[in-house]
């Protein structure tokens, strides 16, 4: 017997529902791109001083792509027990085992102190870090998409997705800050250490939102509908991955494609940005951060217009206004940051951000929408992470070896034109989900491998 679809959620739990899931995923990714910050600015010295500086920076790059690789684990691991015992036990995890490794990182001695042994340290904690957001963000934005009714669940399951941005916003307004008021040697020495160390207070003000918040009703629907289907028919439940590879293989490939030239362009404009600036064009450290900073800031706010607009046009539409935008983008962003001028590198990456917000913003409800509740968290998880792998981790990297090859941009601004097809012809094939109905799915697709042909 169907159990019956939950009732949205009151609009006053659903904001704290939001609240919770924002301050979360703020706090993981200000861990996350607070360490990309760092790699580009002075993990080179500290832990790869015996390198040419260029080589030095790819190698710190190195580190921080290893920490992507570990994403894959996360959501695979994150996801099974996500869609097996609920997301907000896995979320309150995902928070404390990225916290501590961003906390162990500002207590790291450094090549000079210990030797070959600081960016092995350094590496490993990369991997906590990379393993933990790979579970983190799948559990956030279903929490919200799973509380919220399909009217405006691409408006409310975007705000998890500003934790981005904010996270950004964070990282990089604290380093901005210490860089003005430290000299570089005392930036150098010890200074670099405090948005880390920093991160244990903000975790401990993310659990307790996090532990405040009640388990989705959708969830918790599917789940009595699981046991209910145990007890009278003695049907056992397949393992979330296994039912996501047979129902929904497709929409993972989907999922992966949409994500390569969001995922591409987000850390080409944020982490590699601040390499270009500063070695080919001779900008400070400061004016890059700077302007970074004030980018997040416009991108933190037109992420939920983006979602909303999704809720009037589709998930599809206003995707592809993104992938086509930031290949266009490309071109005119490295022929602004050229001219060397703070101004024209300010308007080059706050265009380059808004285009990857139209991406960005409606990926939430869209991957949540794909996939049915008891392997949602499963599927919405490993479609976003794997493809991480190859979009994000090696982005940075790949950008700084393009630089060092060739001396021009124009094979980098290629490289993200490539990754925005891919990702036009992912969403072209995808299917419009926005009228979806997260409780109808999750009765009816691990019983009829159709389902697609019905929401």
């Amino acid at each position: 017997m169907a159990a019956a679809t939950p009732s949205p959620t009151p609009p006053n739990s659903l904001k704290r529902i939001v609240a919770a899931s924002l301050i979360g995923t703020t706090i993981e990714w200000y861990d996350f791109f607070l360490y990309g910050s760092a790699a580009a600015l002075v993990f080179n010295k500290l832990f790869f001083p015996e390198s040419d500086p260029l080589v030095g920076t790819l190698l710190s790059f190195l580190t921080y792509a290893v920490g992507f690789a570990a994403r894959p684990l996360g959501a695979l691991v994150f996801g099974h027990y996500g869609d097996r015992l609920g997301r907000k036990k896995l979320l309150v995890l995902s928070l404390l085992l990225m916290g501590g490794a961003t906390f162990a990182i500002g207590l790291l001695p450094t090549h000079a102190t210990i030797g070959s042994a600081a960016p092995v340290l350094l590496t490993v904690l990369r991997l906590v870090q990379g393993f933990a957001l790979g579970g983190e963000w799948g559990g956030a934005v279903l929490l919200v998409s799973e509380h919220g009714d399909a009217k405006r669940r691409g408006f409310w399951a975007s705000w998890p997705q500003t934790g981005a941005p904010a996270g950004q916003l964070l990282a990089t307004g604290v380093l901005s800050a210490l860089t003005a008021l430290l000299s570089d040697a005392a930036f150098a020495s010890w200074g670099w250490r405090i948005p880390f160390l920093l991160s244990g207070v903000l975790v401990i003000v993310g659990l307790w939102i996090r532990l405040s918040v009640d388990e989705s009703p959708v969830f918790k629907a599917a789940l009595a509908a699981a046991e209910e289907r145990k007890a009278t028919a003695g049907q056992v439940e397949k393992m979330p991955l296994v039912a996501v590879l047979r129902h929904h293989w497709r929409d993972v490939l989907i999922a992966m494609g949409a994500r390569m030239a969001e995922n591409i362009s987000y850390y080409v404009i944020t982490a590699f940005i601040l390499v270009y600036a500063t070695t080919q064009v001779g900008l400070s450290k400061q004016t890059a951060l700077n302007a970074v900073l004030i980018g997040s800031a416009v991108h933190f706010a037109v992420i939920p217009l983006w979602g909303a607009l999704s809720d009037r046009l589709g998930r599809r539409p206003v995707y592809l206004i993104g992938a086509v935008g930031v290949g266009a983008w490309m071109f005119p962003f490295f022929t602004l940051i050229d001219r060397g001028t703070f101004g024209s590198l300010l308007l080059a990456v706050t265009v380059g951000l808004v285009l990857h917000g139209a991406m960005y913003a409606p990926q939430a409800a869209f991957f949540s929408e794909m996939f049915a509740t008891r392997m949602r968290y499963s599927g919405a998880s490993i479609g976003a992470q794997f493809s991480s792998v190859a979009a994000g981790a090696p982005a940075p990297l790949i950008a700084t070896a393009l630089l060092a090859d060739h001396g021009t941009s124009t094979p980098i601004s290629l490289y993200v034109i490539a990754a925005a097809l891919l990702t036009v012809v992912a969403i072209v094939c995808a299917r419009e989900t926005r009228d979806s109905d997260l409780g109808d799915v999750a009765e009816r697709a691990p019983e009829d491998s159709r389902v697609r042909a019905d929401v």
